[in-house]
């Protein structure tokens, strides 16, 4: 029999997931960002370096639709939490319009990843069997209305820039589009209803990621062809590198250690809830130096390792520090602030040990 003190704990450690998720999100994002400084590497850390890439946004997804998801539970104001929602939706696409312009290598998400708030946390209202359904049809009709966007983009642009711009975020996007968001964020609201926990569920994805990631593996490593950004292919090697990463984390971050495990555990995965709490502050942070990067010396045409280090553990560092010293993210705050869901902005002497800040939940929105 489990006592009230250990299924107390094990829910704590459940709703941390969700951080440490995005933290692995927001430090894939460092990565693939810092890449174009080293063009010169081995085959084998480009083969890593691109899987992280392909991890980042439906990662982000992911935890999205999950923190929504949790929202949900703790408010029972439907109208007041549409709104709240809609409004950090529109400031992420004004932010992501803003950021569009500052001349760096990076490809900006947040206009999609704004869209994705306005469309999904409606959908999230809907009983589980009509969300899994509308994740399941979206994924279907993805490849076929991804392509003939593709292949009608003259159109889209002939419309003028507002039309040509909403359609790079929902359909046309090069490297981002709410159509191939939208399943992985109804899917986080569907994990957080059944509990982040080892189940029928979590072993059934352990199963899935490696039979979903092999086949664009596959025709990539025998050259048979392109895999196109939004075709099938791409996206089950998305949900294998989702799918794995989640199984992963969430084996770590429910085994029962004892000390000293528990302690080592913990003390490795503080760092990345930390930066899952500032990950929004962390983008805006990075993408900045790297504009300013851009800006004072070019593209680069040979490896930098004293920028991939300022961009990389360099961002991680600063994050955490913040974290650690202050608290709540400057963006979050602000964030925070114009919706209406206020965050307190955290002080060295209230911050909690290296275990309770795996433990302990927090609110993610």
């Amino acid at each position: 029999m489990v006592s009230i003190d250990a299924a107390h704990v094990s829910v704590r450690v459940r709703q941390a997931i969700p951080d440490l998720l995005r933290g692995l999100a927001i430090v894939a994002m460092l990565v693939a960002h810092g890449v174009p400084l080293i063009p010169d590497m081995p085959w084998a850390v480009a083969f890593l370096s691109g899987n992280i890439n392909d991890l980042a946004s439906p990662l982000f997804a992911l935890v999205m639709g999950m923190s929504a998801q949790l929202v949900w539970k703790r408010s029972a104001r439907v109208p007041i939490n549409l709104v709240q929602q809609a409004i950090r939706g529109i400031i992420l696409i004004a932010l992501g319009i803003w950021m569009a312009t500052w001349g760096s290598w990076v490809a900006i998400v947040l206009q999609p990843l704004g869209l994705l708030l306005i469309v999904g946390v409606p959908l999230l209202l809907l009983g589980s069997r009509m969300v899994a359904a509308t994740a399941v049809l979206v994924l279907l009709v993805s490849q076929p209305v991804v392509s003939a966007a593709r292949e009608g983009a003259w159109w889209f642009v002939m419309q003028g820039p507002a039309v040509g711009a909403l359609a790079d975020w929902t359909i046309n996007g090069a490297h981002y589009r709410l159509m191939n968001l939208l399943p992985f964020f109804l899917l986080g609201g569907l994990l957080i209803r059944r509990g982040l926990k080892r189940d029928r569920v979590m072993w059934a994805m352990a199963v899935i990621a490696p039979i979903a990631y092999l086949p664009a593996a596959g025709v990539n490593a025998r050259d048979l062809g392109r895999v196109m950004t939004g075709d099938y292919l791409d996206t089950l090697h998305d949900v294998g590198l989702v799918f794995a990463t989640y199984v992963v984390v969430v084996l770590v971050s429910t085994s029962n250690l004892r000390e000293p495990g528990a302690r080592v555990r913990d003390a490795v995965l503080t760092p990345f809830r930390a930066l899952g709490q500032l990950a929004l502050s962390l983008y805006l942070l990075h993408v900045g130096v790297i504009a300013l990067w851009s800006r004072a010396y070019g593209w680069p045409d040979h490896n930098n390792y004293v920028g991939w280090l300022l961009i990389v553990p360099g961002m991680c560092l600063v994050a955490w520090l913040w974290w650690r010293y202050v608290g709540t993210g400057p963006v979050e705050w602000v964030m925070g602030f114009v919706t209406g869901r206020r965050k307190p902005l955290l002080t060295a002497s209230s911050r909690p040990s290296a275990r309770q800040a795996v433990n302990e939940p927090v609110d993610l929105l």
